[in-house]
């Protein structure tokens, strides 16, 4: 489940790939049902499989606490996997780790980027970084700083253009489309306005980067875009300010019923790292 093939597991534990094989198939007799679909290429996880995962992996997180207890070891240790957007995991939890894995020498660290969603359980993910309201009921978060999304358009771009002074003027308008975004529209104080533009992606430090260029009107978090903002020679300048959505929070999120140690001290770390960020500290 964490390693996404019978492969890596072999070069971990050093038993040889059919060794491997043959433990699954022996599990799966023994609990008469399916935990994995296996084909020429790719591994696949079965519900009782995902099912079965998250509620071993509490049971084995729970035996190395003990473990760790009884032998008097209370500082954090092991592998931690961590999921979030490029953006911020780059521009800010990447430049914290240092301090982050002095403090913790026996914890390991593994970032996976992307803006897509994360299924925890199946990808064998400890902790993600979300923004937006928690929908999964599932799952548990614990807020870690709020984020709110503004306009912004280069000089160049409003002096050919105009500046629209309504969310509705955005439909004349030129928007670079994030496509990742849920609905589609931009959501300001008063409604959703759909949005359309020639130029579409799916990553938001692709946006940034076209808005610098004077390509289009970006809808993008504020804390990507403070540098450029404000100041003689500022890169963009915010437009519908007045109108702008609420600040939506963005949470650190989780499946077990007790956190590894590693996880929980992981997340005090960032909510510390997010309150030192403009843009982003909770209010």
């Amino acid at each position: 489940m964490e390693t996404g093939s019978f492969s890596a597991v072999a070069r971990e534990l050093g038993i040889g790939q059919p060794n491997v094989s043959r433990h699954i198939a022996s599990l799966e007799q023994d609990l008469g049902v399916q935990l994995l679909r296996r084909s020429t290429r790719q591994l696949t996880v079965t519900p009782e499989g995902q099912r079965y995962y998250a509620q071993a992996r509490v049971a084995l997180d729970a035996i190395a606490r003990a473990e760790a207890d009884a032998r008097g070891q209370q500082n954090p240790h092991g592998l931690l996997r961590v999921a979030c957007a490029p953006g911020l995991g780059i521009e800010k939890i990447v430049g914290a780790l240092p301090e982050f894995m002095s403090c913790y020498p026996d914890v390991e660290v593994e970032l996976r980027f992307g803006d897509g969603y994360v299924d925890l359980v199946a990808e064998g993910v400890d902790v993600a970084l979300r923004g937006g309201v928690l929908k999964d009921s599932a799952l548990r978060a614990r807020r870690v700083g709020m984020s709110q999304r503004i306009c912004v358009a280069s000089p160049a771009y409003l002096e050919r253009h105009g500046t629209p002074q309504h969310p509705d003027d955005l439909l004349r308008h030129e928007c670079i489309v994030y496509t990742l975004l849920a609905g589609g529209g931009w959501p300001f104080r008063e409604s959703q306005v759909p949005v359309h533009g020639r130029l579409r992606m799916n990553s938001l430090e692709g946006i940034r980067r076209a808005a610098l260029e004077g390509m289009g009107i970006a809808y993008l978090p504020s804390w990507m875009v403070m540098e450029h903002l404000g100041g003689p020679g500022s890169r963009l300048q915010p437009v519908l300010s007045a109108h702008a959505a609420p600040p939506t929070p963005l949470n650190a999120v989780y499946s077990a019923e007790r956190l590894p140690h590693r996880a929980s001290v992981f997340i005090d770390f960032v909510a510390e790292v997010l309150a030192a960020t403009p843009g982003l500290a909770m209010r």
